[in-house]
């Protein structure tokens, strides 16, 4: 849903500019330093990118999911890495607060993390607990009034300049899977948290991973989201917000898949073979012809999925669906992007030999390829079967 066009037509041309004329020339020095400048995260706040989907009354910009969906196509004009540093204050990091959280929690965290004062992150991935993430290990145990929370948490984003960490933890280990799983405010700074070293990733950089131990980092009761009452409920909380995680992904997919067909058809346009440019060759054309053709369809998916999620509908199948097609997507118009740049595409002065590395881990995180699949068909046939 569209509140009012002009609005929108004016933040998105706000938008596009910054990533036009701001981030763009700085994802070649961004790549080689492996970090995002200072005063540029400060325009981002200033942008308002730090909290998008957190409601006006918390100092957000309170918009609806199809609303995000065009901003996150603007972002993917530019490397990825500037929308992992605000994603989780717009995804996990604010929503599970948003929706589960009490008014004490909401008033206190959701317009730090709106302005960016709060940098969230989100720790629920393990070294034994990835895609099946109800087998995770850390454990969270009442002593007294408090919680002792203790456990190692892996390839947990922005974790190295995270000022709050919702952390998933198990409140009851004799229950097995999603039930017993509880979700945890924690600011960084809390004794007992210590952060390991920066991964050296096959792309992205200028975003950072790193894992994150809790050792005996005790917490009060009133730091699970919604409080002691919905102890056991963490996981169900991060399930409430996944679709329009996976909605923001694939939005985010037709970004860079289109910013990559332009580099692909600029380079095509001016590349003379056999004295004529190589757009003119069929062989190049269909390349150029089926990325186009799947990132319109990854658009018109997202759209669709985005407006029924505004007007209340149940849009898990759509999310996962979206999701899947889009990052497989983007993959394959990345290879097609490289291949039309002939050997130039593997060489680290063209955008298109990062990209290339970048876009691998859409299909990785919010849920891999293979999850969103098992999502769909169980879906499909439980609804086959009522």
């Amino acid at each position: 849903m569209i509140r009012d066009q002009d609005t929108l037509d004016q933040i998105l041309d706000t938008i596009e500019r910054f990533v036009r004329d701001r981030l763009v020339p700085l994802e070649a020095q961004i790549a080689a330093e492996d970090a995002i400048p200072p005063e540029v995260i400060e325009e981002m706040a200033h942008l308002g990118l730090y909290g998008m989907t957190i409601p006006e009354e918390y100092g957000g910009l309170g918009v609806t999911a199809e609303e995000e969906m065009h901003i996150a196509f603007a972002l993917g004009g530019t490397a990825p890495a500037f929308r992992s540093l605000i994603g989780t204050n717009n995804g996990i990091g604010s929503q599970g607060i948003l929706i589960d959280g009490t008014e004490e929690q909401k008033a206190h965290w959701l317009p730090k993390v709106a302005s960016g004062e709060v940098v969230g992150s989100f720790a629920l991935t393990e070294p034994d607990a990835g895609s099946d993430a109800a087998s995770l290990r850390t454990t969270a145990l009442a002593d007294g009034d408090d919680y002792l929370i203790n456990g190692t948490k892996r390839y947990i984003t922005n974790a190295p300049s995270a000022g709050l960490f919702t952390v998933m933890a198990r409140t009851n280990p004799d229950i097995p899977g999603a039930d017993g799983i509880s979700a945890f405010l924690v600011p960084a700074d809390t004794p007992g948290i210590t952060i390991g070293r920066t991964e050296h990733k096959m792309g992205q950089q200028g975003s950072h991973v790193a894992d994150v131990v809790f050792t005996d980092v005790r917490v009060p009761a009133g730091a699970i989201i919604g409080g002691p009452a919905r102890e056991g409920q963490g996981f169900r909380t991060a399930m409430k917000v996944l679709d329009r995680g996976r909605l923001h992904i694939a939005a985010f997919s037709v970004g860079v898949a289109e910013r990559l067909i332009a580099e692909a058809l600029e380079f095509a346009v001016g590349r003379v073979q056999f004295g004529v440019p190589i757009a003119q060759h069929q062989l190049i054309q269909a390349m150029l012809a089926d990325s186009r053709t799947e990132a319109y369809a990854a658009r018109c998916m997202v759209l669709d999925a985005a407006r029924r999620r505004d007007a209340g509908l149940n849009v898990s199948t759509e999310a996962s669906a979206s999701k899947l097609f889009a990052t497989e997507m983007v993959g394959r118009v990345a290879d097609r992007a490289v291949q039309i740049h002939g050997g130039a595409g593997y060489i680290a002065d063209y955008a298109v030999e990062r990209l290339y590395r970048d876009v691998r881990l859409f299909r990785l995180y919010e849920g891999t390829s293979e999850i969103q699949r098992l999502i769909i068909a169980r879906n499909m046939i439980r609804e086959a079967t009522r």
